[in-house]
């Protein structure tokens, strides 16, 4: 077993590490330990939009990340521990989540935190959640990765996963928001993240005979570079992979009442548009609406697209600020 702690904090580098790491060693059991600065990683069956705080996540500067596992959303900052395991699918059950969380659940037990696997794929520490694991088979291998909540943000987590769920209409996998918790009230006191990283680390070395730490080397991390700047960098993975979805906002500006509804094809484009309100303009909202058939439902296209036209013809005394608003 390679045992690897990743040298970085950056959410597009770790989550493209685990894909780079599945082809790069398609039969090597690997455990990856990391930590992603503020980020908020989408499970990959999950409408993204539906999912975060779209203005809240882009004044706070939190990366949006689509992984290769399905799931729900997580909100993951320098308080969390994130930890992978690979390995040959082989014998192993797909659905039984057990196996990968028993370290974790024994360390903790030996530091006397009562944690437990519960339902499915969720530890818990006095019926509070502090791990999601998610799981996927590919290339005759399986992952799983959970994350570990040990002294998170937990205002800023609800805040940027708070959405406001008349806006979308979609079949898409949705978050549950279990009640959760940080582990750093029930560990001894003063300890950090980094030290119950090391801690898995020391466990994994004495339950795998033969387990080495693995530093990942100049190729290894520019091969994950040219996945990040392909894939993991992209609106058309992280936003337009999304599947096919309505979309739905209104708002009261000083110009009047405006709606709009969006029918949104799988890949992020819009298909339909059509715009509701009180507004006075003196051309055709139709008009308007035609123009947005075929962009993509990326709030920086959109406002690019909105410099190029005048939209005062359209809904009277309105800025653009307004307008995009409704977009979101």
């Amino acid at each position: 077993m390679y045992i690897i702690d990743s040298p970085s904090q950056d959410a597009y580098f770790n989550i493209a590490l685990e894909e780079y790491l599945l082809y790069k060693y398609p039969t090597q059991d690997i455990f990856l330990l990391y930590v992603n600065a503020p980020s908020i990683i989408v499970g990959k069956f999950q409408n993204t939009l539906a999912e975060i705080n779209l203005d809240y996540v882009e004044k706070q500067n939190i990366k949006v990340v689509r992984r290769m596992s399905g799931g729900g959303a997580v909100y993951h900052d320098l308080g969390n521990l994130n930890f992978s395991f690979h390995t040959l699918l082989g014998g192993n059950d797909f659905m039984d989540f057990s196996k990968f969380t028993e370290p974790v659940i024994r360390l903790l037990n030996e530091l006397e935190v009562p944690a437990k696997l519960e339902g499915r794929n969720d530890l818990l520490v006095d019926g509070k959640k502090f791990s999601g694991n998610a799981k996927l088979a590919r290339n005759g291998k399986m992952i799983q990765h959970g994350t570990i909540l040990f002294n998170s943000e937990m205002s800023v987590l609800g805040d940027a996963l708070k959405v406001n769920p008349l806006k979308f209409v979609d079949k898409a996998v949705k978050s549950n928001r279990a009640r959760v918790t940080n582990l750093a009230p029930y560990l001894p006191e003063g300890m950090i993240t980094d030290d119950l990283k090391e801690l898995l680390i020391e466990e994994m070395l004495d339950l795998n005979e033969g387990a080495v730490i693995y530093q990942l080397t100049e190729e290894d991390k520019k091969g994950v570079e040219q996945l990040i700047e392909e894939k993991y960098k992209t609106w058309d993975w992280n936003f337009g992979f999304s599947p096919k979805y309505n979309f739905k906002n209104a708002k009261k500006i000083p110009a009047g009442f405006i709606e709009v509804h969006l029918d949104v094809e799988r890949g992020g484009q819009i298909e339909k548009a059509k715009i509701f309100g009180d507004f006075f303009a003196s051309k055709p909202i139709e008009e308007f609406e035609e123009m947005l058939v075929g962009k993509n439902h990326d709030i920086n296209e959109l406002n690019a697209f909105f410099k190029t036209i005048d939209l005062t013809g359209y809904f009277g005394k309105v800025t653009k600020d307004e307008i995009i608003e409704l977009f979101k």
